[in-house]
């Protein structure tokens, strides 16, 4: 499990990174490598709002579909378009693979440094 100390994380296994006041959001590597292998994403528009702790989107594996939660508050500025044709690069590339940029932040969820969110993914899996 690759964990990043240049992004924070959640408890709904997102991480986000801050970008000159935009959010970066995607999925651990923890999450991922849960799922499997990814073979479609469904994501928000441009110009959608998101709310902190509310899905966002989804993601669908051979074994299920999971949503995929929005650490923050706030409106969609972008979207990566190459996970709706290439969903597999989550599991290539975790920490490449953003699904959304999110400005006009409003509210942000508890976030967790690396060494908080590895403790809770070990808690888990008590």
């Amino acid at each position: 499990m690759e964990i990043r100390e240049d992004v924070k994380y959640v408890k709904s296994h997102e991480w986000i990174k801050e970008e000159e006041g935009v959010a970066v959001i995607g999925l651990t590597d923890y999450a991922q490598s849960e799922l499997g292998d990814l073979v479609f994403v469904n994501l928000p528009e441009e110009g959608d709002e998101v709310t902190m702790g509310e899905a966002f989107g989804d993601v669908e594996s051979v074994k299920a579909v999971s949503d995929v939660y929005s650490p923050v508050s706030g409106v969609v500025c972008e979207i990566n378009e190459r996970l709706l044709d290439e969903p597999e690069y989550i599991n290539e590339a975790p920490y490449d693979a953003w699904f959304i940029k999110v400005k006009d932040i409003t509210e942000t969820e508890e976030l967790l440094s690396g060494a908080e969110y590895e403790a809770f993914v070990e808690s888990e899996k008590e």
